[in-house]
């Protein structure tokens, strides 16, 4: 992917048949989707791919034990069934994970344990492998950190685990692959219309400040968290249809798993499920789910949240982390549609379609796990409403770019698939592009040409976020590496001594709040 030829494809189509607006999960698979049917496809994103949200989940690609305890069994069906699809079509990106329900109290086993073979059932041919129940010897064999006062046995499952802004990055490829345009820091300002009909969009360029009339046959928003400023971009009027609900997440150093099976805990105090995940060598701890007022793409920890993560996670480890074992916090928030319940963790996954009376086509809710659902639900009323003659959906068995099978997940470079062969060509040609960007992280130099030349990467928070998760693993290492990122990204794309300047100013002023200890915010609640 090359932006420069991706914005040049703006002055050779005249019209589009279809027009996304956004960049996260929802909005990426919606470009698959139309690009891989044969549509004229173009996605616009205000900031980078999976800026918000789809950069900031628990890591899992899971039908939701969750959901089933709610008796949402459709959502649970759906989600099993498209965490197997997506393992088949991404096999270097979703891996099998098991993990390990510990149980303190007599009735604890068995009621998990009927509901994990359920669980089980409901995924059917495209399960990942048999729950179990366990004595509490097998139970710490596989947890040797939990807490054994108490302890009477577990119940092991499985479910998938990945890196969702890899994922997303390898999204936006497979959507080039297949002729999309897509266009990350463009923003869009404005709804066209002819007789009173969306036909197309006014979008600004942010970083060549340049704007563009695109015209297309159909317009989707897919914003997650920010659908209803785009709703009012049509309507003033138009009524909310979300309810913001933010989750925090905790990292740490894995020695305080000591294993690869994740441990969920299953009833916190407000009623969530609690996950511990090994991921890229460290663990994420989470989530919360505290209401908040307002989108935001940079959403903040409260000291609250970590307050509760801390106090839960406690109960169960037999080494209890300090704040000062915490690497990296950090927020994401929800776009759950809107309910009657006060209760943002009560409020349904399931995701809503709606189209106003200008047809303009907006989807909100959802998750991850079930992106490639949505957007094939999107596109069925897209195709109509455009008056497009019918395509059939692709995506069920569709590869997603850097496919790759036989992968060994603990290799440096597994998440890029087959593109890992383009990096070590990189590293060929420059051995010192094998040194890594700093001694506490697990990235090298070639990784961050390889994303400036390849991936879009236009700043050192794409570089540090999000092409690579630096600033996801440890916060103060991604800071200490900003300088050594912002001098090779310039030299690479021909910035000056300004723009290296501005570039580790501005990541600096974000990571920041990803270092709880010096966090200002989070000394008191918002």
């Amino acid at each position: 992917m090359n932006r420069e030829r991706m914005i040049e494809q703006l002055g050779i189509t005249k019209v589009f048949d279809i027009c996304i607006i956004g960049g996260g999960a929802t909005g990426l698979g919606i470009a698959v989707d139309a690009a891989s049917r044969g549509c004229k496809t173009i996605l616009l994103e205000k900031y980078d791919f999976a800026k918000g949200t789809s950069s900031r989940s628990t890591k899992l690609v899971h039908g939701g034990v969750r959901y089933l305890q709610q008796g949402n069994i459709k959502l649970v069906m759906e989600a099993l069934k498209e965490r197997g699809l997506l393992k088949k079509n991404a096999p270097h990106l979703v891996k099998n994970q098991s993990f390990v329900i510990p149980n303190y109290k007599w009735w604890e086993n068995s009621f998990y344990g009927v509901g994990l073979k359920v669980y089980d059932w409901m995924a059917g041919s495209l399960g990942l492998g048999p729950s179990q129940l366990l004595n509490k010897e097998e139970t710490l064999a596989l947890a040797p950190n939990l807490d054994q006062d108490g302890l009477r046995g577990g119940v092991l499952y499985h479910d998938g685990q990945f890196d969702d802004a890899r994922l997303a990055i390898h999204l936006a490829m497979t959507a080039a692959d297949h002729g999309a345009v897509v266009i990350n820091y463009m923003s869009v300002e404005s709804l066209m219309k002819e007789n009173g009909k969306v036909c197309g969009v006014i979008a600004k360029d942010s970083l060549e400040k340049k704007e563009y009339q695109i015209k297309a046959k159909a317009v989707i928003n897919a914003t997650g968290i920010f659908s209803d400023s785009i709703a009012k971009l049509d309507d003033k009027n138009a009524e909310p249809l979300i309810s913001h609900s933010q989750g925090i997440h905790l990292v740490f150093d894995k020695e305080f798993l000591l294993s690869d099976t994740a441990i969920m805990i299953p009833r916190t105090d407000d009623g969530r499920v609690l996950f511990a995940v090994p991921w890229h060598n460290k663990i994420i701890v989470g989530t919360t789910d505290t209401p908040v007022s307002s989108a935001s793409e940079e959403p903040i920890a409260m000291k609250e949240e970590i307050d509760f993560v801390m106090q839960h996670i406690h109960r169960y480890l037999k080494k209890d982390p300090s704040y000062n074992d915490i690497r990296s916090v950090f927020a994401g928030l929800r776009p759950l549609v809107k309910s009657n319940s006060k209760i943002t963790s009560a409020i349904s996954r399931d995701h809503h379609i709606a189209v106003s009376d200008s047809e303009l086509i907006s989807i909100t809710g959802g998750k991850w796990t079930t992106y490639r659902k949505m957007a094939e639900d999107v596109m069925e009323i897209a195709i109509h409403k455009a008056g497009m003659s019918e395509k059939e959906c692709m995506t069920k068995h569709l590869p997603i770019h850097g496919y790759k099978e036989n992968n060994n997940y603990a290799a440096p470079l597994y998440y890029y698939g087959v593109d890992e062969i383009e990096i070590k060509a990189i590293l060929k040609k420059d051995k010192s592009l094998g040194e890594l960007i700093h001694l506490s992280l697990p990235y090298i130099k070639a990784e961050i040409i390889w994303a400036v030349q390849n991936e879009m990467c236009m700043t050192v928070e794409d570089a540090l976020s999000r092409r690579t998760r630096a600033l996801l693993l440890d916060a103060k290492a991604a800071i200490e590496s900003a300088s050594l990122v912002a001098n090779m990204m310039a030299k690479e794309m021909g910035k000056n001594e300004n723009w290296i300047k501005e570039q580790i100013d501005s990541f600096i002023s974000v990571a920041k709040n990803y270092l709880p200890t010096s966090n200002p915010k989070l000394q008191t609640s918002n």
